[in-house]
């Protein structure tokens, strides 16, 4: 890094102001990179000049600039840095390439039940890696982040998942440590319901003060809570995780044998709902299948969901109560509804309550907002610095490898 003060360093902070431009408004000119800036034309020049020197940016096309020859236009390379997002859940581990363009790339799938039986956090993770990679039909070296979305708290202070239940031969100690040791590369790992929350933010147009709470209904119950656009995690990272907590006897159900909001809401309850209200058996299993829910497990649901966002209410008074995962989205607004009934009928709140407006992998989505930023950061910081070590692009690919 150059010392501040210094005409070197003075160069890097200035091509870091185009390197920005370019990130945000898109191809540009030396023209438009002087006229966005406020600067000179030869000091655009030189902004533009030391980030083609460094290999950030190239020629992407021409402008016309009226009579004259016309001027081309650069923009920052796409193939520099990529990053991985990965959700591992119950059901599968998915994966998608990021770029700096928000590509859309094909996501790769694989079942757990197509997992070697020898799991672990590294071996699924790099085995995700490199599906994405074929998927995308992008090589190894260039990835610089991975993303990953479990089904549980992550500890920032120790770096510990809460629960390794649904995630077979996963170790809860030093998670993130031993991804990036085994990887090779930076890893950031968090709850699923954080990451879904991520992606809602970005998707539903929420005015920049806005509080949200996102309940996510799958498997079990968990809950992220968006104030102003930042995610409440905890010290421990257990901010959300309501599964635990006691249900309240003879509320709105007073027949409930559950002991806490996962007995009366997770899947088991879910199937024992269907089948009380003559649906039938695996009625979650059919959730996750895209069937919405009948009419009559609905009624029965609703009141039991609603005592799981009477304490969100009481606590954090959001501006919004969201209901995602697979079995808020087939309730649909049905359920919506139905809750936000329950709870204005018997409390003195009355929420608004809306189904989750993530059409696709919200986990995925949220990984990928996530590791947008980084690469952008990654982009930045390389355009004040140095190369990185060409070495390091060896070992990642090497690694993932081995490990795949």
């Amino acid at each position: 890094m150059a010392v501040k003060g210094t005409p070197s360093w003075l160069g890097d902070q200035n091509a870091a102001t185009a390197m920005r431009l370019l990130l945000d408004h898109g191809p540009l000119s030396r023209n438009g990179v002087g006229e966005l800036s406020g600067l000179s034309r030869p000091t655009a020049t030189q902004m533009v000049g030391r980030l083609a020197d460094k290999g950030l940016i190239e020629v992407v096309g021409e402008e016309s600039i009226g009579r004259g020859p016309s001027a081309a236009l650069y923009g920052v390379r796409n193939d520099l840095a990529y990053g991985i997002a990965v959700n591992v859940d119950q059901q599968a581990v998915r994966s998608v390439l990021v770029d700096i363009e928000g590509t859309e790339y094909p996501i790769a799938h694989e079942a757990v039940a197509a997992l070697p039986a020898e799991r672990g956090a590294a071996r699924d993770v790099a085995r995700a890696v490199l599906a994405a990679g074929r998927a995308a039909g992008v090589g190894l070296s260039a990835i610089r982040h991975v993303c990953v979305g479990v089904p549980s708290s992550v500890d920032p202070r120790s770096d510990e998942l809460s629960s390794v239940q649904g995630l077979p031969g996963w170790s809860r100690r030093s998670i993130r440590r031993q991804l990036e040791q085994a990887l090779g590369c930076e890893v950031h790992v968090d709850n699923d319901v954080n990451l879904a929350a991520v992606a809602e933010r970005r998707a539903a147009g929420f005015a920049p003060e806005d509080t949200f709470a996102l309940l996510w209904i799958g498997y079990g119950i968990g809950l992220a809570v968006d104030v102003a656009g930042t995610v409440l995690r905890g010290a421990s990272g257990g901010a959300g995780e309501i599964g635990n907590l006691p249900v309240p006897r003879g509320v709105f159900d007073p027949e409930t044998e559950a002991d806490d909001l996962e007995g009366l809401l997770g899947a088991q309850a879910l199937d024992r709902v269907g089948r009380e209200a003559g649906a039938g058996g695996h009625t979650f299993e059919r959730v996750l299948a895209g069937e919405p829910l009948p009419e009559r497990v609905l009624e029965i649901y609703a009141p039991r969901l609603a005592q799981s966002v009477i304490p969100v209410l009481g606590v954090i008074d959001p501006s919004l109560v969201i209901l995602g995962g697979p079995v808020g989205r087939a309730g649909g607004s049905r359920l919506a509804e139905l809750t936000r009934r329950a709870i204005r009928d018997h409390t003195r709140w009355d929420p608004t309550v809306h189904v989750t407006r993530v059409s696709d992998d919200a986990v995925l989505g949220g990984a990928r907002h996530t590791l947008h930023d980084r690469v952008r950061e990654t982009l930045l910081a390389r355009a004040v610095g140095s190369d990185e070590d060409e070495n390091r692009s060896h070992v990642i690919a090497a690694r993932l490898r081995d490990l795949g």
